[in-house]
């Protein structure tokens, strides 16, 4: 009882935080969701992701550690996804992004740091930034066939991640005033996410609902053992383990179908594997939480 308790505490936020944003809609009030995305994206968690980095107090070698892992099990997890596209005949450029990448920016960043505090959000941070840099690479190539490292570099996110890495590796700090304010707008990120989630969720369309259901429970099992696995690998220490489990395993991102809508791959299947994914995260994190506690 005490576990069930200890998980609903940890859940509870982020879904009722994303139930704002959904309800908000359905109620008929505006929500500029492109204008708070670009806020959140270019500046918020950024910022985020910066002062973490910087501000981090895990020991390096633990965060080379998670770093090589991360990437262990987004290999792990491309190389099964693809074999699993090809497998059931799915449309690559459909299909194959989606279950890789999960929503590790609006919903893995608040849950680890609502389940295990800074030391996890640190640890979030290092897991999503190898996401981010993988997805603005292979993600859009395989999406639209693009995709240049200029491009990469020039994203808010990259190098936001590249700078705080460099902080830390460093030992730099920013002077306290502007840390400060840089902190104060990172603090808007991950209420920004959630709600902007819940808004994303309650706008799309789904489409096939069966497919969208097992192929949704398929990457949920995938994402889980091969970062399991991987996680034990590494021999990861007992947080950073369950942080990277819960960010591979995430569900299917927003961004995701932004991505297919703007390229030209079928948005609505993908939409339908957003809003399948997310409502099935109501009980898949709970459990997933509770094997890894």
């Amino acid at each position: 009882m005490n576990l069930i308790l200890t998980v609903l505490e940890i859940t509870a936020p982020v879904f009722f935080l994303a139930m704002i944003g959904f309800v908000w809609v359905k109620a008929g009030f505006e929500y500029r969701i492109r204008f708070v995305t670009q806020l959140a994206m270019n500046l918020g968690i950024p910022c985020l992701i910066f002062t973490a980095l910087m501000k981090t107090q895990i020991e390096p070698q633990a965060l080379a550690d998670l770093t090589l892992a991360s990437i262990a099990a987004y290999g792990a997890v491309t190389v099964a996804a693809y074999g699993l596209v090809k497998l059931t005949r799915l449309d690559v450029r459909t299909y194959l992004a989606p279950i890789i990448f999960g929503n590790t920016g609006n919903l893995g960043l608040p849950l680890a740091m609502f389940a295990f505090g800074e030391v996890g959000l640190s640890y979030a941070v290092v897991v999503f930034a190898v996401m981010a840099i993988w997805s603005f690479t292979f993600g859009v190539w395989l999406v639209a066939g693009g995709g240049s490292l200029l491009k990469v570099i020039k994203e808010p996110l990259v190098s936001a991640t590249l700078l705080g890495a460099l902080f830390l590796w460093q030992g730099w700090q920013t002077p306290l005033f502007l840390t400060n304010t840089l902190e104060l707008i990172g603090q808007m990120a991950i209420p920004l996410m959630l709600i902007t989630l819940g808004v994303a969720v309650a706008r799309l369309s789904p489409g096939q609902i069966g497919q969208a259901t097992w192929i949704s429970l398929v990457k949920y099992l995938l994402c889980f053992a091969l970062s399991y696995v991987i996680a034990q690998a590494f021999q990861l220490e007992p947080v950073a383990a369950a942080v990277l489990v819960i960010q591979i395993a995430t569900p299917v991102a927003v961004s995701s179908y932004l991505l297919a809508e703007k390229y030209g791959a079928d948005s609505g299947s993908v939409a339908g594997l957003v809003v399948v994914s997310t409502l099935m995260s109501i009980c898949a994190i709970p459990l997933m939480l509770a094997l890894l506690i």
